[in-house]
């Protein structure tokens, strides 16, 4: 029987695959996952590929106050991630990335169309946070706030949140909807994107093939 990765583990294989798709840019994004009571969350100045096992910043995720972290600091969004555990007891990761695709489009949108299947199986629909001062209390409340109704949100003028109850969903749903967001503007720039109906995502929801690949998702 294969043994669970050790949450420190998957973060940093997580963390790595986020910058080399690009999602983030220098020490930029900044990713958790829940370990028990626990949040594991990326060290604050640090470059994503850069952090070591034992580098990730345990959190209380009871009472938010830090476990131990010897001369490091947890990232500065550290209450978006608190935040959002503490709502929704369900979610064991949050990413937070600064796509280019996912930020262009929040400058000239809020609604992201669903255009294709493997958007309204795996995000479904992503949520709109106006631009909120980044770091502060504020935009933790602002992403509180819908964490319970969507599982990717868009940060206006910032980047994307994207939840799951382990880091490989969360991840997988961070691809979803940037590539989302590249085909919307890519089509937007040649026509009028043809964008899915209810009836035709009630169709793909109801797929048995739609519902292995997310249970499959979900196991850690």
């Amino acid at each position: 029987m294969t043994q669970p990765v050790p949450v420190r583990e998957e973060l940093c294989k997580y963390a790595r695959k986020i910058v080399e798709k690009g999602m983030v840019v220098g020490p930029g994004g900044n990713i958790s996952a829940r370990d028990g009571d626990t949040m594991l969350v990326s060290p604050s100045g640090f470059a994503l590929e850069e952090i070591l096992p034992e580098q990730w910043v345990a959190v209380s995720i009871s009472d938010g106050s830090i476990q131990a972290a010897p001369g490091l600091r947890p990232s500065s969004e550290v209450l978006m991630h608190l935040y959002g555990y503490q709502t929704n007891p369900s979610i064991g990761a949050m990413i937070h990335t600064h796509p280019a695709n996912s930020i262009a489009f929040g400058l000239i949108g809020e609604k992201l169309p669903i255009m294709f299947p493997d958007q309204a199986a795996l995000t479904g629909e992503t949520g709109f946070v106006p631009y909120v001062v980044p770091t502060t209390e504020l935009l933790a409340n602002a992403v509180k706030e819908k964490i319970n109704q969507y599982s990717t949100l868009l940060l206006g003028n910032h980047g994307l949140v994207a939840v799951g109850r382990n880091l490989r969903e969360a991840y997988y749903r961070t691809e979803v909807v940037e590539e989302s967001a590249r085909i919307y503007l890519l089509a937007k720039a040649a026509g009028a994107p043809k964008v899915l109906t209810g009836e035709e995502l009630d169709e793909i929801r109801a797929l048995e093939t739609e519902s292995y690949r997310i249970k499959l998702l979900q196991q850690q």
